[in-house]
């Protein structure tokens, strides 16, 4: 049977790509995508485990790991943060010390007292929080740790969903793919069967360039929408259209470092970019 590393050496550099990972690897067990630089971070170390559980690679002196998690997840840092923090632990196999974080995570999130950590900083995507963002990492972490929100916690996070609900997709001015997904993952991680959404086959891009982008009918397209796209599809149990242009699209982002940049236009590369561009090869080598 032929390794995961070895499928993925087919299409891109993945053992590059593995070393650009261990290369970033700190004493304290973090990570930090500028390998010079001794800051690790949550974001960071947290890409770092999904990159290795793509590749079905253990991660190195994971004890380390889930110590630096644990310690970094405080009262100052963002719910964004937190919630990967107890995703992390999770995925490493710490989830009673994940479950310890879910506190801290509440004290930030709480649906039942209408706070969905909207304007708390630390966004994953964009710098500022967008309003569906928070909720969606929230769910994922619970739903590492092994949590079940009661009936009344699930109806509050799907009201707040619903509120950006624009057809059937989801956004604040306009719908967006990272929103569309993020709302429909969540509200099925919580149990509820929203409609199938048309959105990611409108931002799938075929032609010369492949990916998908953020709204319909725009161009070029983008890793993260890609990323999320392609998601939005298999939840919903369909396939992309044009699967052998998105591997290509996938394949033109890698950088001589074996990191990932976010679009065809020269970029640096970043542990997040690189977990979505292997994350989602992925799944498109699913339907190839």
């Amino acid at each position: 049977m032929v390794s995961k590393l070895a499928l993925f050496n087919r299409y891109i550099n993945a053992d590059a790509v593995i070393r650009y990972v261990e290369e970033r690897r700190h004493e304290d067990g973090g990570y930090c995508f500028v390998s010079v630089l001794d800051e690790t971070n949550i974001n960071d170390t947290y890409y770092a485990i999904k990159i290795y559980k793509v590749f079905d690679i253990e991660v190195p002196e994971k004890e380390k790991t889930i110590e630096f998690l644990y310690n970094s997840a405080q009262l100052q840092t963002a719910a964004v943060a937190v919630a990967m923090a107890i995703e992390g632990m999770a995925i490493l196999g710490a989830r009673d010390l994940a479950q310890e974080k879910l506190e801290l995570l509440f004290q930030k999130y709480n649906p039942l007292e209408g706070k969905f950590a909207v304007g708390l900083g630390g966004s994953e995507e964009f710098g500022t929080a967008t309003p569906l963002e928070a909720t969606y990492w929230a769910v994922k972490a619970m739903s590492a740790a092994g949590y079940h929100p009661d009936d009344e916690m699930k109806e509050r996070i799907r009201e707040f969903i619903m509120g950006y609900k624009m057809g059937d997709s989801y956004g604040v001015t306009h719908p967006t793919t990272t929103m569309t997904y993020q709302a429909l993952y969540s509200l099925r991680n919580l149990g509820y069967r929203p409609p199938k959404s048309e959105h990611f086959r409108k931002v799938e891009v075929c032609g010369d360039w492949g990916g998908f982008t953020e709204v319909p009918y725009s161009l070029p397209p983008y890793l993260e929408p890609t990323f999320y796209a392609l998601r939005g599809l298999e939840l919903q149990n369909q396939r992309a259209t044009c699967i052998r242009k998105h591997i290509s699209f996938v394949r033109t982002l890698q950088n001589p470092n074996g990191g990932f940049r976010r679009s065809i236009e020269l970029g640096i590369s970043n542990f997040q970019n690189t977990y979505r561009a292997v994350a989602s090869l992925d799944v498109l080598l699913k339907w190839y």
